[in-house]
């Protein structure tokens, strides 16, 4: 895998070994930033981010920061590596269930411009109740969300839809507060 554009286009990703994760296409990754546009300055919380692409891709197109949140611990390691490498300083892992993290961030009072959200697929359906319900808790006021799911499932969290489009067996949806 690799970075699509921006400052570390070309450069290379790892992804962790074995089935735990499931990396985001580079073609997904390319269209998800065709739609959203210009990163530049924004803040980034990646959720379930196995091995950190989409966070690098936005941290490449010029994100102010991101948070990558992953719950198994080698893709945690994974990340951190891929940050070292590619000499982003304004990434951070937190190692930790999505959930907790989340209401860790809003009670820090910190609210995000883009969340990115590749949960497993076989768990969608159990969290996006909950996950709708704890992200008006860390997202910023023109905030976008992009989440993806298996191709046969359409996303319904209490955002506004922008757009949803199929890549292979994966639905990338893009919705805005």
């Amino acid at each position: 895998m690799r970075i699509v554009a921006g400052s570390r286009k070309g450069h290379r990703i790892d992804a962790p070994k074995g089935v735990v994760t499931r990396p985001t296409s580079d073609r997904a990754r390319e269209a998800v930033f065709a739609i959203l546009g210009s990163v530049e300055g924004a803040r980034v919380l990646d959720l379930f981010a196995g091995s950190g692409a989409m966070g690098l891709e936005a941290l490449s197109r010029g994100a102010a920061s991101c948070l990558f949140v992953e719950r198994d611990r080698r893709a945690c390691r994974v990340i951190e590596e891929n940050l070292a490498r590619l000499r982003f300083e304004t990434g951070a892992v937190r190692c930790a269930p999505v959930e907790r993290a989340l209401r860790d961030e809003a009670a820090r009072g910190r609210r995000y411009d883009l969340l990115l959200v590749d949960a497993p697929y076989e768990d969608w359906g159990v969290l996006e109740e909950r996950l709708g319900a704890a992200l008006s808790g860390v997202l910023d006021e023109c905030a976008m969300v992009v989440v993806e799911t298996a191709a046969t499932v359409e996303p319904t969290l209490p955002l506004a839809l922008v757009t949803t489009r199929r890549y292979g067996s994966a639905r990338i949806t893009v919705l805005s507060r």
